[in-house]
């Protein structure tokens, strides 16, 4: 049978990189003298890369944004987040010690990140977690992203793995919309950076904290034995 795949979103979920999104993005809009994004803010601004997240935080302070300014501004974000990685972006609590608990259990890890690869993988790298993982794909490595379902099928089949074998782990509609899409369970975790409470996404389960991200549960959910936690609510 093949070994289960559990398969993490990355900002929101399995690194708490706010702080750093947020110095990188006030550092790069106050170069068109824009007044800097908050923690609140940038609940509505991630999930879809860096420059939609430029745009959003333009819509955001209802200024008008051209491609010219657009394209500068971009780099200025890429050359300051990259200059300052890892930053103050860290693991979450529990983090490691579930990976090695799924891990001592037989299970492959994996990452799928609408983050940009050259943004994505020197983090993970630094942070020391890339060896945890059989797979990590980016929002830059197909043509497709999350919320399409061929983000997370790509990602499944680059690990080695099969979808009724998968369960995905993330903090935002991208995620479990996706994992909807794939037709795999879903666990919303509350501590990320979604705009609205996760319960109200459908996902399959919701945890607080990764002491809650057990085998048992992992198993239960590619049994589909476990109903949608905002049903269930």
């Amino acid at each position: 049978m093949t070994a289960p795949l559990v398969i993490f979103d990355l900002d929101g979920t399995l690194i708490d990189t706010a702080p750093d999104l947020i110095d990188s993005l006030n550092h790069t809009i106050a170069a068109a003298d824009l007044a800097p994004v908050t923690f609140d803010d940038l609940t509505h601004l991630v999930g879809q890369g860096v420059r939609v997240m430029i745009r959003r935080a333009f819509e955001l302070k209802k200024t008008p944004l051209d491609e010219r300014t657009a394209d500068r501004l971009f780099d200025r974000f890429i050359e300051h987040y990259e200059g300052h990685m890892p930053g103050k972006s860290r693991p979450y609590t529990g983090v490691i010690e579930c990976l090695d608990r799924l891990s001592s259990a037989g299970m492959l890890l994996a990452v799928c990140t609408n983050k940009a690869g050259q943004l994505a993988f020197p983090l993970i790298e630094k942070l020391g977690l890339a060896d945890r993982f059989v797979t990590m794909t980016y929002g830059d490595t197909f043509s497709v992203r999350k919320p399409d379902a061929r983000h997370i099928l790509g990602t499944i089949e680059q690990a080695g793995g099969d979808a009724s074998r998968s369960v995905m782990i993330g903090d935002s509609v991208n995620d479990i919309l996706a994992a909807h899409n794939a037709r795999i369970p879903s666990v919303a975790v509350t501590f990320g950076y979604s705009d609205v409470a996760v319960e109200t996404l459908g996902p399959n389960h919701v945890i607080g904290g990764y002491d809650e991200l057990t085998t048992d549960l992992v198993e239960k959910l590619m049994s589909r034995s476990m109903p949608i936690a905002a049903a269930a609510k």
